[in-house]
């Protein structure tokens, strides 16, 4: 398995500034490490938001820690549903993306821009990228073995050494191959 890497499906979630969070949860408040996440340092909090739209609203879960800009992360199904643009960009790629309101128990805020639907992504150290031939940036295809075996295109190698090997996929991909339970990807050329 050398060549394989784990997929996981990454949910709709929110990345907040210390600010924000403190408009939506309270003065002072800190996120709550409720699961900490494959990629070192990040973490899913205790902590959720609805993200409200034209057409409706949805829950999201918060994931921290906290970042220096707001950014919301949806599929193109959550987005359609309340009427939110949300263009495929890669994280932290939000000028001129889609905007929302954003409410907690303590109060709320309005994005101009920061609703994006992430790009498919494979995280990988230098090593890694070295040992599956790719370098950052570079855009792949990543066959995923499933019952309904799928090919992605359009995948983007993300290579930092603060990285842990695995592909992230929204779920609206993730149901398109049956990607549930513990799912392999390989990169194809």
């Amino acid at each position: 398995m050398a060549n394989k890497f784990i997929v996981e499906t990454s949910a709709r979630h929110v990345h907040l500034t210390k600010e924000a969070v403190e408009t939506l949860f309270g003065a002072g408040h800190e996120l709550t490490n409720k699961k900490d996440l494959s990629q070192p340092g990040q973490f899913a909090c205790e902590e959720k938001v609805t993200v409200v739209g034209p057409k409706g609203s949805l829950k999201a879960s918060v994931l921290g820690p906290t970042r220096p800009e707001n950014q919301v992360e949806l599929s193109l199904t959550d987005a359609r549903t309340i009427g939110v643009t949300a263009p495929v960009r890669e994280s932290g790629d939000i000028k001129g993306s889609g905007a929302c309101r954003l409410e907690g128990p303590c109060g709320s805020i309005e994005l101009t821009e920061g609703v994006i639907a992430a790009k498919r992504h494979i995280h990988m150290t230098k090593a890694d990228a070295a040992a599956l031939g790719v370098v950052d940036k570079e855009i792949v295809g990543v066959k995923l073995e499933t019952p309904r075996a799928l090919v992605f295109g359009d995948v983007v190698v993300r290579v930092s050494d603060s990285y842990a090997l695995a592909m992230h996929i929204d779920t609206d991909e993730s149901n398109a191959a049956c990607a549930f339970g513990e799912v392999y990807g390989e990169i194809v050329k």
